[in-house]
């Protein structure tokens, strides 16, 4: 029942406290939203690209022809680190294909919960403050992706 009210009570304090300050709170607002919008126009181009690359790589069955055994957990694996929502539709193919309680669900679910989207996280937070050079993240990012795959695989092998 509290949830209801705990956003009017939030935006409430900030106005009390906005006019206890004496602070213009319109125009400390209006600041806001425009500086959400900056952040937001240069978020916009590399997601398109990454969405655009992402769906080259899938629709181009290079992947398919490259591991024609478990194809699945293998693109699955490859495609994490650039696009999270691309992962989640091959988990749900892998579910749907051999089960969620069969090795390969097992083994799905683990590296989805161990990798995170680094390329996806570095593109968007790096572009949307205007940071041309990674320097070492993106490299750190992707060996810890390679290291949640490897625990992926010995965790499964051994509980499974």
């Amino acid at each position: 029942m509290l949830n209801k009210y705990i956003i009017p009570i939030v935006v409430l304090l900030i106005i009390v406290y906005g006019f206890k300050s004496k602070v213009d709170i319109y125009d400390s607002f209006l600041e806001g939203a425009l500086d959400g919008l900056k952040t937001i126009v240069n978020i916009i181009p590399p997601i398109f690209a990454l969405i655009f690359a992402v769906n080259v790589f899938l629709n181009s069955g290079f992947l398919d022809t490259l591991f024609s055994k478990n194809s699945e957990l293998i693109t699955m694996s490859l495609l994490r680190p650039i696009s999270g929502n691309a992962s989640l539709a091959m988990l749900s193919n892998i579910y749907n294909k051999y089960g969620v309680d069969s090795y390969n669900g097992y083994l799905a679910s683990v590296i989805q919960g161990t990798t995170d989207t680094t390329i996806y996280i570095l593109a968007l937070y790096f572009s949307s403050i205007r940071i041309k050079k990674t320097r070492y993240a993106l490299w750190i990012g992707l060996f810890a992706d390679i290291c949640g795959i490897v625990a992926a695989f010995i965790v499964v092998k051994i509980f499974f």
